[in-house]
C-alpha cells in the first residue's frame, strides 16, 4: 500500500509509539494504527482508547519516554507487557510495510473478532436489562391488579347435618380417605376444615399420595395446638409435576381427644366420597370438606388463616399406617422387673377402651410387652398417655422395640441397669405424663425395622409417690414406609 494515501482511522489502536517519534510515522502505512504517547507521562489515562500489542521506537529520546509512559500503565496490572521494538530510521520503510503486514493480517483479524465479540456483549447485557425491566413491570402489575399466586381449582364447602354424628373416633381408631377430583399436576396445596380443635393432647395426621402406584407426596403431623378453627391450608414445598395422576388424601389423629373434621355436601359421585376402614353412617355420599390450590409452591392463598408445612417428604415412597388391633392388644404380658411384689395387677389390657394399663412402682421398672406387634417397614411409631386419675401421681413413660421373641425381662433389666437399651433393640427416651393431661408422643426410628419386633410399654416413678397413678396408652399408630416400586411389584 502507497505511503501517500491516508487511512481511515482504526477503532483499535495496536501500535504505540512516543510523541518524539511522530514525524517517523506520518505518511506511512501503519499511521492509522499508532496511538502516541504525549509528552506529558503524567496523564492518568495515557493509552485511552487504545490496546498496542507492540511499541515502536525511532531514536534513543523516543525509547526512553515509552518505557516512562508504559511502565506507569504495567504497574496497574491490567494489561499484558508491552515489547518495545527499536527501528532503524534509515530503513524505516521496509520495516513499517513488515509491522502493517502483521497488523493488518492475522492479529488484526483476531482484534477486530474481539471486537465484535465485545459488542455482541454489550447487546445482549442491554437485552438482558430490557428483559429485566420488562420482568419488574410485569410484576408490578401483577401486584398492582393482585392476581392470584395460588388458585382455587376445586373446592367442597363444609355442611352441617343437623344428624352429624362426627367422624371423630374413625380418625381416632382409623383414618378417612378422600380422592381429589382434579388432575396432580401443578396440586401447590390442600386446604381442610376443621369445626373444631381440642386444646391439646394430640396430633392431627395428614398424608397425600397417589393412587395410581401408591407412592406418597407429603406428610403432615401438626400438634392441635397449631391448628385452629375453620380453614387450615396444608402447603407443599415444590408443586406436583410430571404426569396427571389421581391424589389421594389421608387424615387420622393420635391422642385421646377427637378434632372436628368437617364434611361437605352429599355427592352423586360415591368414587369421590369420604371412605374409612369401618362403615359410619355420616361418610354415606358425604365427601370431606376440602380446597385444592394449584399455582407457586409454598405460598398461602390469600384468606387462608394459616399455612402448615409438612413434616416428611414422600417422593418414591409407599406409606401406610397401621393401629395394633384388639386381639394384639388383648396379648400384652407383664414383664416387669421391680424388687416389689405388688397387690394389684400393675399391666392389663382395657377392653372397652382399646388400651394399656402400666401402673408404675416405686421402684424398678413396671412394664408389658405384646409380641410380634411391629411389623418389617416401620419407621415411626406414636401414642397418647395419660394418668387416667384426677388425683394420681406423675410418671414416667416410654416404648422399647426389641427383636421378636427375645428375653423380654432381660430386655427392661438392661435398660434399669445402664440406662440405654441392647444396641439390636429401640428405645425412645423417657417422658413424663401428669393427671388430667394427655400427652403425645412421637418415636421416629433411624431406619426402617427389618424383621417383626416385639413392642414393650414401660412406666417408673418420677416422685415419692405412686399412689393411683393409672398410666393409660392409647392411639397406637404405625407408620410403614416401603419404596414405591417395590410395593407396586408386589
Amino acid at each position: 500500500m502507497s505511503s501517500s494515501i491516508r487511512q481511515s482511522p482504526a477503532k483499535r489502536r495496536l501500535i504505540v509509539a512516543s510523541d518524539r517519534d511522530r514525524a517517523n510515522v506520518e505518511g506511512s502505512g501503519i499511521e492509522h494504527l499508532v496511538h502516541f504517547l504525549q509528552a506529558d507521562t503524567g496523564s492518568q489515562s495515557p493509552l485511552q482508547n487504545a490496546f498496542p500489542l507492540i511499541a515502536l521506537a525511532f531514536s534513543a529520546e523516543g525509547e526512553s519516554h515509552l518505557r516512562e509512559g508504559l511502565a506507569a500503565v504495567q504497574a496497574l496490572g491490567t494489561v499484558p507487557e508491552i515489547p518495545v521494538q527499536r527501528i532503524d530510521a534509515s530503513n524505516r520503510a521496509e520495516s513499517l510495510t513488515l509491522v502493517h503486514a502483521l497488523m493488518e493480517g492475522g492479529i488484526g483479524r483476531l482484534a477486530r473478532f474481539t471486537s465484535s465479540i465485545t459488542s455482541e456483549l454489550a447487546i445482549l447485557r442491554r437485552e438482558r436489562e430490557s428483559l429485566l425491566e420488562n420482568y419488574r413491570a410485569l410484576e408490578d402489575a401483577f401486584q398492582a391488579r393482585n392476581w392470584e399466586p395460588v388458585t382455587e381449582v376445586f373446592a367442597h364447602d363444609p355442611y352441617v347435618d343437623p344428624k352429624d354424628e362426627g367422624v371423630g373416633q374413625l380418625l381416632a381408631t382409623g383414618y378417612v380417605e378422600q380422592i381429589l377430583p382434579v388432575s396432580s399436576h401443578g396440586v401447590a396445596g390442600v386446604a381442610l376444615h376443621l369445626h373444631s380443635v381440642p386444646k391439646d393432647g394430640g396430633e392431627l395426621v395428614v398424608v397425600l399420595g397417589y393412587v395410581e402406584n401408591g407412592e406418597g407426596v407429603a406428610e403432615w403431623t401438626v400438634p392441635y395446638t397449631q391448628l385452629a378453627a375453620g380453614w387450615s391450608f396444608f402447603a407443599l414445598p415444590r408443586a406436583c409435576g410430571g404426569g396427571a395422576r389421581t391424589l389421594r388424601l389421608r387424615v387420622s389423629t393420635t391422642g385421646g381427644e377427637m378434632v372436628g373434621l368437617s364434611l361437605g355436601y352429599p355427592i352423586a359421585s360415591e368414587r369421590y366420597t369420604a371412605r374409612s376402614e369401618a362403615p359410619h353412617p355420616d361418610l354415606d355420599l358425604r365427601p370431606l370438606a376440602f380446597r385444592v390450590f394449584t399455582g407457586l409452591p409454598g405460598v398461602r392463598p390469600t384468606r387462608m388463616p394459616n399455612m402448615i408445612a409438612p413434616t416428611a417428604l414422600l417422593d418414591g415412597h409407599f406409606i401406610e399406617d397401621y393401629r395394633l388391633a384388639v386381639d394384639l392388644l388383648s396379648q400384652i404380658v407383664d414383664v416387669s422387673v421391680t424388687p416389689i411384689v405388688p397387690e394389684f395387677q400393675t399391666v392389663r389390657f382395657l377392653e372397652h377402651e382399646h388400651a394399656v394399663v402400666c401402673h408404675p412402682l416405686p421402684s424398678g421398672i413396671s412394664a408389658g410387652t405384646i409380641g410380634r406387634a411391629v411389623e418389617p417397614g416401620t419407621i415411626s411409631f406414636s401414642a397418647s398417655a395419660v394418668i387416667d386419675h384426677p388425683q394420681g401421681a406423675p410418671a414416667a413413660v416410654s416404648f422399647l422395640l426389641a427383636p421378636a421373641n427375645s428375653n423380654a425381662r432381660s430386655e427392661v433389666a438392661e435398660l434399669a441397669r445402664k440406662g440405654a437399651a441392647k444396641p439390636s433393640a429401640f428405645f425412645s427416651g423417657w417422658r413424663e405424663v401428669t393427671a388430667q393431661k394427655a400427652i403425645n408422643i412421637n418415636f421416629q426410628l433411624d431406619e426402617p425395622v427389618r424383621a417383626p419386633m416385639d413392642l414393650m410399654i414401660l412406666s417408673r416413678a418420677v416422685s415419692d409417690s405412686v399412689d393411683f397413678s393409672w398410666l393409660k396408652v392409647s392411639g397406637f399408630r404405625l407408620v410403614k414406609q416401603s419404596a414405591g416400586a417395590s410395593h407396586v411389584n408386589e
